[in-house]
Order: structure tokens, then C-alpha cells, then sequence
């Protein structure tokens, strides 16, 4: 299956905004150049988790495992082309299966390890998945059975393959050894008849559903390989870092923000997932990690609590990507201060924006938090996907370009980190491409303003479906959550829009509240010391023991509403 027509994945090549290596290429090139290197350590958890013990493999390691999995996939029948489902937690089984399956040709679809049957029938019928690979269990859940059951709901499974104990009947064993002979033979026969592109689609990602149903997002080599340079870039990540991944291999923050990356760069691979806080500090410490990525909540909950990094070790920590959620000032100049670590600002999707801002091209911490490079201002920016990405803004109600600062836009995107259109019925079956406009430029339906003296600057409004709309009045909740995460019994805020017969809408706060719950009061009066314009104020306060997220850290505004008025 191809991603991109052939005249648009040409224009990428010859521009050389695509290289011509593909990600099975990638690992192959990390086991040539240092075979005997560490390549990824598991989480020290992993027997709890999975039941079986943790592994710590060299790259020499790594590629025997992939074509131990690649040889038992190839002997179940698994062909280039088929789309292969994969549920596993952040660890070296996940690693292995990605690789394995991107090797033979075929197409991995990762499912979060929250999502159920209810989410992962649909989407394996949808993509016509030929197999399941997942964990005999997760903790207490028993991941294996409910992926047999799925094969009654999505007929194109065949079969189920699972780690670990507790493999229902029927499931086949996973190789949990290094490759024999005759398999890397095998391999190795069905590999040189492949005629690999890197526009050959690698992955079928899903949105995360923060306003709708997800949507299923073919993407190949070319654009997931020139977002992760990007973002290796912008960490300048290279063979002597250790990167924490505590995001989901599902999307692009764990794809192309941490998986890919460490591919491009070497280095090696501490993988963490569910989140667990001392499992994840004792990551950092123990293995001397350089890089991580954390969302803003994470980030923000430390520093609130400072006793519990005073007793770990993060020295050899020197940046942190973040996302997901705008980030604070605050949260920004606080780590920079107390700690000396810089946060690199990510405004991503798996659909493929790509928008950062790091500390070369963006060294003020309240500015990063703020804006991001205006690709289309006449600054020279040092992310190379400045020179690749066409950016601009246009009203959200009339269509007309905006042009100027002061005036929200929503934000259209084009280029080659940029994906190609969403799957409909089958893989088979041409693209959805309703979401991009004439020009060809993708609707992603997040508003910004032009900012800056230069206008150099975009700088992040809200979701167009989320502004609140007062009296006539844009109000983006994203602007007003941001100011009360500094609040100090503030944990987390979300803001929604409520109906009023009067004013279209009024502002909702919902807090997850510190040590104390605030009152109203003390919030809007805490925005009023900030010289907040009185329509933005929050008008009615609700509290919540925990936000609705989706996988990747996002509120899930629409849970919200539902629940408000529930």
C-alpha cells in the first residue's frame, strides 16, 4: 500500500526532504555499526507486569529477537502488505514486534493498552487485520483472551499471538529467544524479494478521539522518518543518550518523538509504560538518562511536590519534550531555574504536524511555552522542517487567509512530514481526503494567532470546537487553563463552555483540586492579579478526582461536557 500519490512522494525524494531510508533499514544500520552496544534496557517492572523477566539487549541482541518473531510470522502465513495489530506496554516485546513486522513488509497497527474489545474489534475489521499480537496479560488483565475474542468479531484474524503467561488455547507461543539459523534464512530470502519504497505504508495509527471517533492514519517510512529527524534535531540526540520513553509506541509522541529518533541516532532505549512515578524516577536515576519526554501535568506535579526528586538523581538529565497540552511560562522558566533542564515545546499529531520549539531557535523559557517558529516569517529557524513545511492561517468562519497578528486562524499545513488522507472501508480502497483544502493543505482544526515583532511567532489559541463563544467574545480554554495551572491548589483544569440562554455560553472551570480545594473567587481573583479581561473569567467551578485523558495526555473535552451534564 502506498501512502502519497507518485508525483507528490517524487517532489519529497528529489527534494531530498525524504531520505531514502526506510526503518527496517535504520535498525539494520545500528547492529552494523555497533553490534555489541546497549540498545534497549526493559522497565524493572516488566515481570509484573508481563511475567517474564526484564531483558537488557545489545543491538546484536535486538536484531536476533526481530527475526525469531519475523521467521514465526512469516510461517503463520503474515505477507508483505497485511496489516498486523499489536497491543503491548512500552517494552523490549513491543520494540521486537514493530521491528519484525516493519522488516517482512507488513503494516503495524498499535492499539493503546487501555483500549478493549469494544475499541479494537471495529478497528481490526476496519483495517482487515490478519493478526493480534499482545501479552498474555497486563497486570491483572488478561489481554490474550480478549484478543481471541476479538477474532470472533473480525473474521480477517487469524490467529493471536501472545507473551508472556498466561496464553489462552489455540494462541501461539511467542519467540522469546534469538533467531536460528534456518529462521534468519528464512528471513533474510523473503527480505531480498521485497521491493521496498520508503513511500510503502508502515503504519495505521488512530486519532486520539478527543471530539469524534478515531480515525485511521496510513502513514509510511518517508513521512514518520522525516518527523523524527525533526525531532531527534531538536533534542540533538545522538549515540551517547539514553532516552525514557514513557509515551505509548501508538502515536507520534512515542513513535516519532522517541522510538524513531533513538533509530536515526543510536543511543539507547529505556521504555516505560503504564505510568508508574517510582518505577519511572528509578528509570532516570539508574540509568542515567539525557532525554525524556512527560506531559505538562507530569512535569507541573513535580515541581509542585520537590520532595520527590530531591532524593533522585537527574544530573545527567539535560532536556525534556513536552506536549500534548499547552505548556505555562511558569512550567518552562520553573525547570530551567531549579533544575537547569530546558523543555523543548512539541505541538504535534498523528496526522503529522509538525510545530517545535526548542532552545536554539526559541531560547527565552516563556516565549517557548508560548510560541512557536512561523515558518512562513522571514526568521531563518534551524529545525530543518522550517524549510520543508508550508504553513497558514485562515478564519475560522469565513475561509479568508489571515495574514496579520491579533487575528486567530485556523492553522493549514502542508509538506512532507504531513500525512496523506485517512482509510476508509479497506486498505484497499482510496483515501479520505475531505480534511485538506483546494490547495492541498490539511485543515487541522487547532486555531493560532501571528505573534512576535517580526510576527516570527505562532502562537497556540485552542481547538476551533473547543473556544467558548460569550456574548459575541472568543474565549480559547486553553489560554485560561494554562494561567490556572500556576495556581498552587490547582493539580489540573480543565475548561469547557456551559450553555446560557443569554450569552451563547459561559466559562466552567473543572479542577482537580491540591492539598485544598479553592473557591471561585480565589481563582477569578488570581486571574484578575494577572490583568485577565473579565469575559475570560471563570463563572462556575466544578471539581473532579481526575480529568478524562486519552492516551497520549489530552483532555478529553468532550467526556467533560458529557459528564457536566450528566
Amino acid at each position: 500500500m502506498k501512502c502519497h500519490p507518485a508525483d507528490r512522494a517524487g517532489e519529497y525524494r528529489s527534494n531530498r526532504w525524504w531520505s531514502t531510508e526506510t526503518i527496517d533499514g535504520l535498525a539494520r544500520a545500528r547492529v552494523t555499526d555497533d553490534p555489541e552496544g546497549t540498545a534497549l534496557i526493559d522497565p524493572p517492572n516488566t515481570a509484573g507486569l508481563l511475567g517474564s523477566d526484564p531483558v537488557r539487549w545489545s543491538w546484536r541482541d535486538l536484531d536476533e529477537h526481530v527475526d525469531a518473531l519475523a521467521a514465526l510470522l512469516l510461517g503463520r502465513g503474515v505477507r508483505a502488505g497485511d496489516v498486523v495489530a499489536v497491543q503491548l506496554p512500552n517494552c523490549s516485546a513491543l520494540v521486537q514486534a514493530f521491528l519484525a513486522i516493519v522488516r517482512i513488509g507488513a503494516i503495524v497497527t498499535p492499539f493503546p493498552v487501555s483500549y478493549r474489545e469494544h475499541e479494537m474489534g471495529p478497528m481490526c475489521r476496519r483495517t482487515g487485520a490478519v493478526a493480534v499480537l499482545t501479552a498474555g496479560r497486563l497486570g491483572e488483565r488478561a489481554l490474550a483472551e480478549a484478543a481471541q475474542r476479538i477474532r470472533t468479531e473480525a473474521l480477517t484474524v487469524r490467529f493471536v499471538l501472545s507473551r508472556g503467561e498466561n496464553e489462552p488455547d489455540g494462541g501461539a507461543a511467542w519467540p522469546d529467544r534469538p533467531a536460528t539459523a534456518a529462521e534468519k534464512s528464512l528471513v533474510d530470502e523473503h527480505v531480498a524479494g521485497l521491493d521496498v519504497d520508503v513511500n510503502d505504508c508502515v503504519t495505521i495509527c488512530w486519532t486520539s478521539g478527543t471530539e469524534a471517533e478515531p480515525k485511521a492514519v496510513p502513514r509510511c517510512h518517508g513521512d514518520w522518518l522525516a518527523m523524527a529527524g525533526a525531532c531527534r534535531q531538536a533534542a540533538r540526540l545522538g549515540q551517547d543518550d539514553v532516552l525514557l520513553s514513557p509515551f505509548p509506541m501508538t502515536n507520534m509522541a512515542g513513535i516519532a518523538g522517541m522510538f524513531l529518533p533513538w533509530l536515526l541516532g543510536g543511543g539507547v532505549f529505556v521504555p516505560h509504560h503504564p505510568f508508574d512515578l517510582p518505577v519511572f524516577l528509578e528509570q532516570l536515576a539508574t540509568q542515567r538518562v539525557t532525554y525524556t519526554v512527560a506531559p505538562p501535568v507530569l512535569l507541573t506535579m513535580l515541581l509542585r511536590n520537590e520532595k520527590i526528586l530531591s532524593g533522585v538523581d537527574i544530573s545527567a538529565l539535560r532536556q525534556i519534550g513536552s506536549g500534548s497540552a499547552p505548556l505555562s511560562p511558569w512550567l518552562v522558566r520553573t525547570w530551567a531555574e531549579r533544575h537547569g533542564i530546558d523543555l523543548i515545546n512539541f505541538f504535534g499529531s498523528n496526522e503529522g504536524i509538525a510545530l517545535l520549539s526548542d532552545p536554539v531557535d526559541i531560547p527565552d523559557p516563556e516565549h517557548r511555552a508560548s510560541y512557536f517558529p512561523h515558518y512562513a516569517s522571514d526568521v531563518r529557524w534551524s529545525t530543518p522542517v522550517a524549510g520543508w513545511t508550508s504553513v497558514r492561517l485562515h478564519d475560522p468562519v469565513t475561509g479568508g487567509r489571515v495574514t496579520g497578528p491579533g487575528r486567530p486562524g485556523e492553522l493549514r499545513i502542508a509538506g512532507p512530514t504531513v500525512f496523506a488522507g485517512y482509510l476508509t472501508e479497506s486498505t484497499s480502497a482510496p483515501l479520505d481526503r475531505r480534511a485538506f483544502d483546494e490547495d492541498g493543505y490539511f485543515r487541522t482544526g487547532d486555531v493560532f494567532e501571528i505573534a512576535g515583532e517580526r510576527q516570527e511567532y505562532l502562537r497556540y489559541v485552542d481547538r476551533a470546537k473547543d473556544l467558548v463563544i460569550r456574548g459575541g467574545m472568543n474565549i480559547s480554554p486553553a489560554e485560561i487553563e494554562g494561567l490556572l495551572a500556576e495556581h498552587p491548589d490547582v493539580a489540573e483544569v480543565g475548561v469547557i463552555g456551559v450553555p446560557d440562554e443569554v450569552l451563547g455560553e459561559r466559562v466552567c472551570a473543572i479542577v482537580v483540586a491540591g492539598d485544598r480545594r479553592p473557591t471561585l473567587d480565589e481563582l477569578t481573583g488570581f486571574l484578575r492579579e494577572r490583568r485577565v479581561a473579565s469575559f475570560k473569567l471563570p463563572e462556575r467551578l466544578e471539581f473532579a478526582e481526575a480529568l478524562p485523558r486519552n492516551p497520549v495526555g489530552k483532555i478529553l473535552k468532550r467526556k467533560l461536557r458529557e459528564q457536566l451534564e450528566a
